[in-house]
């Protein structure tokens, strides 16, 4: 009991100054206050494509960011080329911009399940039209065409929506990272190092701690 009082002192010292304070309190407060830190949605579906969606995930948050997985409903989704599954903790209806700070679009077969739901088109859209950075690869795109918002951009994305990509109006051009004011886009699983690092530094540039942000809400609240 002596050896547990002795060891709690210290704290107790630390209680009684701030109570003898006024102010103390709110100033001991604001200094182990940290910083907001960048948030960015992570958009799937059943079919997400299993590196596409970890990789920009494990970096960003290496990178000291937050990530939020948003999709059509709340659940456990299943890659399409793994058995590795990843859980949606928002439902985008549930969701709105102002609560991120950049968007990614990974590829695989969801991104046709998810061009096909009226919300998350237009949450995408909605979301490009802020101008904060939109990150789709692969056939991540293909959200973005059906949103309307590829006219006159220059992207690049998976061979294969080539022509879908430049009927949409815009330019496409077959390289690993292609960036154009906010959007980035990248190829395929090969181009994730650098499609992840453009990410990150467009994150870094355009954040900005001091303007107010909605926290989006914790699953279950």
């Amino acid at each position: 009991m002596k050896k547990m009082m002795l060891k709690f002192l210290p704290l107790l010292g630390v209680m009684i100054l701030l109570t003898g304070c006024p102010g103390a309190v709110e100033e001991v407060a604001e200094v182990m206050d940290p910083l907001p830190r960048p948030n960015v949605a992570v958009l799937v579906a059943e079919g997400f494509h299993d590196g596409e969606a970890y990789m920009p995930i494990g970096y960003l948050t290496n990178q000291g960011m937050d990530i939020t997985v948003i999709g059509p409903e709340t659940g456990v989704v299943k890659a399409y080329n793994s058995d590795f599954t990843i859980g949606i903790e928002r439902a985008v209806a549930d969701v709105s911009v102002d609560q991120f700070d950049a968007l990614i679009l990974p590829g695989g077969t969801a991104p046709s399940v998810l061009r096909e739901i009226p919300e998350v088109v237009e949450f995408a859209r909605e979301f490009f039209e802020t101008g904060k950075p939109v990150a789709a690869i692969c056939h991540g795109p293909q959200v973005l065409v059906t949103a309307g918002v590829l006219d006159g951009v220059t992207c690049t994305a998976v061979g294969g929506i080539k022509d879908e990509i430049e009927g949409a109006g815009a330019t496409y051009v077959d390289e690993a990272l292609v960036i154009d004011g906010h959007l980035i886009t990248s190829r395929t699983p090969p181009d994730l190092a650098v499609f992840s690092q453009a990410i990150a530094k467009a994150i870094n540039d355009s954040f900005d701690p001091a303007v107010p942000r909605a926290i989006p809400p914790q699953p279950g609240m």
